[in-house]
């Protein structure tokens, strides 16, 4: 009989974290006539294992992407087949195992499922019936647990074996160090439209039309859609909301520490072991032997050690009275404090704030109507989404809710109004005419609800209509065809011996350039020009309108014997360590894929995703 094939070593970490949540997505086990979606080899992956793995991951997407991830979308990001494909990897590792007889011990398996921090009851330490409880929540015996716990341990026994051992090779480090760390000594000169020996002449109709037509992708309007569309705002629904002085009332009382704080000090305190020894250090104050800052440092302390921050009276204890009495900066002591006497240095004055409701309401007003908006928009959704379901279109919906009717001619180009959300612009690019409608949640707390009614297509704006843009077009690229080709000529008269400084030109230097560096005023490919030149080399760039001649002065080697260089390079030789040993590892286990046979069964493989994620997504 095949093995069923559980989960690797490194996917029941983050099950741990998870066993004890994973019954509220409903997935707790798989019932029905599916047992299992794949077999690689002697290795069978069951159809539980399937639809966990791919929860788990729609999990770690939901945390790191902060969005909700419904099964759709998971499907439309690859989720699911990222989760299968772990599963096929780790059962060609445990099917080779289990050729080779590795097998892990007892107390081995007792010691990484003590490991685990879901099954540790109050007392923190292990329990046993925790440990039961979380697996059968799961639909897990305890024994397919422990054999699921001993492969993987059997299994990554393996893949340690196959990548260790990988070192760096010094001469591959020391070259690409040698390479990379490589800089160059340079001077430069940008040429703009005022080192043009003549003004550009005015062009001609005949110019400007050629241009047009020769430059057509500058003057084309993308791909345009007609879209109605019914749209409602926070900020469009608040002017409607009256917010009584009773519910006013109710906020600013849960926020009062906002509104009203007691007088507050800046204070350090420095505490000394004993009573004499504190009056002695308030002598010297006094005597002015000393001052406050350089007492702190005698006694090994820094400012930070000593500082309280801004504290209310009722923060010093006995020590209140003498610290809140001084009215300007000054130093009092020695009192009792909860460490022991103390000198204390009061350096300013905070003074209390008290915003009585009568003010304070005129800002939570609109706050508190903007949120009580965004709740009733919340609370629009189903209504709306009731509405589409029934063929309702953007007008009618405008009609039946609060949402506002509008038309927009939309294209990549176009960022007004509802078009300034991402939401709306992402949803526009895919949506085509005759598309179910559906309810877009915007960033801020709005929603909108739309239909393509037209699409027309790309085309060429008629020169009457973009003149203007036109002649502006032609004067930039006539410009910088002719500092191009002044700066081809001085390029030339350098080459031919001529000095740089003779050139008239507002030269600057750059020295100690690097492959990664950038030159502030330069074009983009500017620092890849100069490291594809040699010593005393010349090149022209010209981009935007204006032109750079650049001269290659000095290469300079890298630097491979400072501290710095030494910590770069065994970072570099380490990290290509684990890189060649993950990349051998794949190898590996994809040649053990490949040995073996992995069998996909697609029709359980969809039975299950009907199943257990019809209901959607993670929550």
């Amino acid at each position: 009989m095949a093995k069923k094939k559980g989960m690797g070593t490194g996917m029941w970490l983050v099950m741990g974290l998870l066993i004890l949540s994973l019954g509220g997505f409903g997935i707790t086990q798989f019932g029905g006539s599916v047992q299992s979606v794949a077999r690689v080899g002697d290795v069978e992956i069951s159809a539980n294992e399937y639809a966990r793995a791919v929860q788990a991951q729609m999990n770690t997407f939901q945390r790191e992407s902060g969005q909700r991830v419904t099964f759709e979308m998971a499907q439309a990001l690859g989720i699911d087949r990222i989760a299968l494909g772990q599963l096929i990897t780790s059962a060609a590792v445990e099917d080779e195992t289990r050729r080779i007889g590795i097998s892990a011990g007892d107390a081995t398996v007792v010691e990484e499922i003590q490991g685990f921090q879901a099954f540790q009851g109050l007392s923190g330490e292990f329990s046993r019936e925790t440990y039961e409880m979380a697996l059968r929540q799961n639909g897990m015996s305890v024994k397919d647990f422990e054999d699921t716990i001993r492969s993987d341990i059997a299994s990554e026994l393996v893949r340690r074996a196959v990548g260790a051992g990988l070192t760096t090779p010094d001469v591959f480090v020391d070259t690409l160090y040698a390479h990379a760390r490589e800089s160059r000594d340079i001077t430069w000169a940008r040429l703009t439209a005022e080192d043009l020996p003549a003004p550009l002449p005015t062009p001609t109709e005949a110019e400007l039309t050629a241009y047009h037509s020769e430059n057509a992708e500058q003057f084309t309007r993308p791909e345009t859609k007609t879209i109605r569309y019914a749209w409602l705002t926070p900020d469009m629904l608040a002017p409607k909301i009256v917010v009584s002085d009773e519910q006013l009332r109710t906020l600013y009382d849960s926020r009062i520490d906002e509104f009203v704080s007691p007088e507050r000090r800046l204070v350090e305190r420095l505490v000394f072991s004993s009573e004499g020894a504190a009056e002695e250090a308030k002598a010297r104050l006094d005597s002015g032997e000393i001052t406050f800052d350089d007492l702190v440092a005698e006694r090994g302390l820094s400012l930070d050690d000593v500082d309280m921050g801004d504290v209310a009276a009722s923060d010093l204890g006995a020590a209140a009275d003498a610290v809140f009495g001084l009215g300007e900066p000054g130093v009092v002591g020695p009192l009792s404090s909860d460490l022991g006497p103390a000198i204390f240095r009061m350096n300013g004055v905070l003074a209390a704030e008290n915003v009585s409701f009568e003010i304070a309401k005129q800002d939570l007003a609109p706050e508190a109507s903007a949120d009580r908006a965004r709740r009733m928009i919340g609370d629009m959704i189903g209504q709306i989404e009731d509405l589409l379901a029934g063929g309702a279109d953007p007008a009618l919906i405008a009609e039946r809710t609060d949402l506002f009717e509008g038309t927009i001619d939309w294209n990549v180009d176009v960022f007004d109004g509802v078009a300034a959300y991402d939401t709306f612009r992402a949803a526009a690019v895919r949506a085509r005419p005759g598309d179910f409608g559906e309810v877009l949640e915007l960033d801020d707390g709005g929603i909108v609800t739309f239909a393509v009614e037209d699409v027309r297509e790309p085309e060429l704006i008629p020169f009457e209509e973009v003149r203007e843009e036109v002649v502006a077009a032609w004067e930039v690229a006539e410009t910088q065809s002719r500092l191009e080709a002044l700066a081809n000529d001085m390029a030339q008269q350098l080459r031919e011996g001529r000095e740089m400084a003779a050139l008239d030109l507002n030269l600057r230097t750059q020295r100690g350039l690097t492959r990664d560096g950038f030159v502030e005023g330069t074009p983009p490919d500017f620092t890849r020009t100069v490291f594809e030149l040699d010593t005393d080399g010349i090149a022209v760039l010209a981009t935007d309108g204006d032109a750079w001649l650049v001269r290659l002065d000095n290469v300079l080697a890298a630097d491979s014997a400072n501290p710095e260089a030494q910590l770069l390079k065994e970072g570099f030789a380490a990290e290509t360590a684990r890189s060649l040993s993950s990349a051998i590892i794949n190898a590996y286990t994809q040649a053990l894929i490949d040995e073996a046979g992995a069998d996909i069964d697609a029709n359980a493989v969809r039975a299950v995703n009907a199943a257990a994620f019809s209901g959607g997504g993670a929550n």
